[in-house]
């Protein structure tokens, strides 16, 4: 379906980031997948090609763009190609980015972000916690103001790039009688003494994301390199998450898009009974439902990122795009698998690797079961 989104400039960098893809991405998947991580190398040379910061402000080494649209046509390549990898890709440059331009010192600033545009600090964002899941507000992970500094403990799980992280942004409570409202953000670095990694996490999908368990052993935080106001991390965290949302929405239906249209070429050249299967009725009804539900679903998103880019997008509206998107791409996917038959079984084919990693986009960014309950209370239910 036509598109009205995007600018030829917003094209151009697609075409920078499909090209960095080809080059320094797709030839390596494999070795990414084995060592379940992505090497530095990928994030330099990101960095380079200035797709890190593109809404970094220039004084810090980024591209200083305020049009929301050319991180989207970034983000869309990379989920074509890997749902895994521009996970990776989105926590550094969508999710954390908009905490260390928002809520930081400039003392703060100048200490992260030119190295978060070059590739030589990589981020990660540590809210969910073994206990917690999706229920942000009853974290246990504690931080105990001492002088100037703050002493942290506790866990966090699930954390995608956890384990190659520089800069870790944490959430703690560091004040158990105000409920969500006490709760602050801290920026933990990596060589703080008392701050430990446990091994990647060996998950069904997302091979190439270094997801991992962290943990927090009377770390002393200078006080400096707390992120935001004290107390308001709840608050920082639940107004950024539509975006976090938003931008699980546009990938979602990007990756679900082009596994559909390869799965779409293949049926068009596998023979059985003497002609292509998706001739067959049944396989062309079923293609015809797929990607009429993906046009529709693309549609929707495309309407939440014009209201997103132009700062007009409820809580509820992203809570939409997530649920559904995620339930869409993984009808799609599971599709697609039946109709490469038993070849979709195969990890040697993209749409079998697609099938798992696409699974916890039903879980992550909020599970769908919490993004229905956002929605109805939002109705008033």
């Amino acid at each position: 379906m036509r598109r009205t989104l995007f600018s030829e400039e917003h094209e151009a960098l697609r075409a920078t980031a499909k090209e960095f893809l080809a080059r320094h991405v797709i030839p390596h998947q494999d070795e990414f997948i084995e060592n379940r991580g992505l090497p530095r190398e990928f994030w330099l040379e990101a960095g380079k090609q200035g797709l890190l910061g593109l809404h970094i402000p220039d004084e810090w080494g980024g591209g200083g763009s305020e049009d929301y649209l050319f991180g989207v046509a970034v983000a869309e390549e990379f989920a074509k190609v890997s749902a895994s990898i521009s996970s990776c890709f989105g926590i550094h440059g969508s999710v954390c980015a908009p905490y260390l331009t928002e809520l930081t010192t400039d003392e703060q600033k100048a200490r992260w972000l030119p190295r978060f545009c070059t590739g030589e600090l990589v981020c990660a964002i540590a809210m969910t916690e073994p206990s917690g899941g999706s229920d942000l507000a009853a974290l246990k992970t504690n931080a105990v103001r001492d002088g100037d500094d703050w002493i942290l403990n506790g866990s966090k799980t699930f954390i995608t790039n956890g384990y190659s992280a520089d800069l870790v942004i944490v959430a703690a409570r560091t004040d158990p009688s105000k409920g969500a409202r006490g709760i602050t953000l801290f920026g933990v670095e990596t060589g703080m003494e008392g701050f430990t990694r446990g091994r990647k996490l060996d998950k069904v999908g997302q091979t190439e994301s270094d997801t991992a368990e962290l943990f927090f052993q009377d770390v002393r935080v200078p006080d400096a390199l707390r992120i935001g106001e004290e107390g308001q991390g709840f608050i920082s965290m639940m107004e950024r998450l539509v975006q976090e949302r938003v931008g699980a929405a546009l990938a979602n239906i990007a990756h679900a898009s082009q596994i559909l249209d390869e799965t779409i070429e293949y049926v068009k050249q596998r023979k059985a009974f003497g002609q292509s299967v998706g001739s067959f009725q049944h396989n062309k009804f079923k293609v015809a439902e797929l990607k009429t539900k993906v046009d529709v679903t693309q549609a929707f998103v495309d309407k939440c990122i014009v209201l997103f880019a132009q700062g007009d997008l409820s809580s509820a509206e992203a809570a939409e795009a997530k649920w559904w998107s995620a339930q869409v791409q993984n009808d799609v996917l599971d599709e697609c698998v039946q109709l490469y038959g038993g070849y979709g079984y195969m990890n040697e084919y993209r749409v079998a690797r697609a099938w798992r990693d696409a699974r916890v986009t039903k879980i992550w960014a909020g599970s769908n079961e919490i993004m229905k309950e956002l929605i109805g209370r939002d109705l008033g239910l």
